[in-house]
């Protein structure tokens, strides 16, 4: 079955949300909480769905310019997984091979390399990019 988009309908909902350019906090929750409202309603219609996608796009936009993701470093990601797991550095020898190499990886002495990153993603069970710095040759 083809559901057809009806734009009697999708007018409808834009004359009654408005949607805009969101700038402040509060327009943001309030966007946000009607995301919520239309992601738990089953079924959405078509108009429904283009109309969260707008929102969302509008959500995302505000929150990339209002709160930025700082970059995280291969080594901040290691020790966050690591505290995460509750390990101490000796817990990553049998990983990276000695006591020195996990020493200097841990004090920013020295990148990971390729193979330390795909043996670290193994453990840690994530995305070997993760522990690769982008300039990062090997």
């Amino acid at each position: 079955m083809t559901r057809t988009f009806n734009a009697k309908s999708y007018t409808e909902l834009l004359v009654r949300y408005q949607p805009k350019p969101i700038v402040t906090e509060a327009e943001n929750d309030r966007a946000i909480a009607l995301v919520q409202e239309l992601e738990h309603r089953s079924p959405r219609t078509v108009e429904e769905e283009v109309f969260l996608e707008l929102l969302l796009v509008l959500i995302e936009k505000f929150e990339e310019e209002n709160y930025p993701i700082s970059t995280v470093n291969s080594i901040s990601m290691v020790q966050h997984l690591m505290d995460a797991r509750d390990l101490e550095e000796s817990d990553l020898i049998p990983i990276l091979g000695s006591e020195t190499t996990v020493s200097e990886i841990l004090m920013n002495k020295r990148p990971i390399k390729h193979d330390e990153a795909r043996k670290l993603a193994e453990f840690f069970r994530v995305e070997m990019d993760l522990f690769l710095e982008s300039d990062s040759t090997d």
